[in-house]
């Protein structure tokens, strides 16, 4: 890949649409159905949220959201980066873009849900300092759910 470009994308892109549904698929795997935390893009409030489409030479090779919790901290949502393109800094890159994003918002905590089963993503996630935290929100009572923050400012 010679040349990565990360764009804010709106809600209704189909090219994250078509990235969404590869995590998804991704995810079918991993967890029962009611376990696999979705974004409601018919709900008005996913305008408010940011997303971010990572390009590699002109093609979309990732995808990344990031949502507002309160007036200090943000979850990442859908962070996802084709198979084929992990290992060459797309997914760091993403997160940089998103984590200036949520600076930009006031927000000082980036938290996020992952699972065990996502081996790499949480070993990603620590390698950027990232720790456990106890389940939030609609994560709460989620046995599959494992749930982290890192403090950003």
């Amino acid at each position: 890949m010679e040349k990565l470009v990360i764009e804010r994308v709106p809600a209704g892109s189909p090219q994250l649409a078509a990235l969404i549904r590869e995590l998804d698929q991704y995810l079918e795997g991993l967890y029962p159905p009611e376990d696999i935390f979705v974004v409601d893009f018919n709900d008005p409030k996913t305008e408010e949220m940011v997303f971010v489409l990572a390009y590699g030479d002109g093609e979309p090779i990732g995808c990344a959201g990031l949502r507002q919790l309160d007036g200090q901290s943000a979850e990442l949502k859908r962070f996802y980066v084709d198979s084929r393109m992990r290992r060459h800094g797309v997914a760091r890159q993403l997160y940089q873009y998103l984590e200036q994003q949520a600076l930009m918002l006031g927000c000082s905590i980036m938290r996020l849900e992952a699972g065990a089963p996502q081996v790499e993503a949480i070993a990603f996630y620590k390698k950027l300092g990232f720790y456990e935290i106890p389940a939030f929100g609609e994560y709460i009572g989620c046995e599959s759910s494992l749930c982290m923050e890192k403090k950003i400012r």
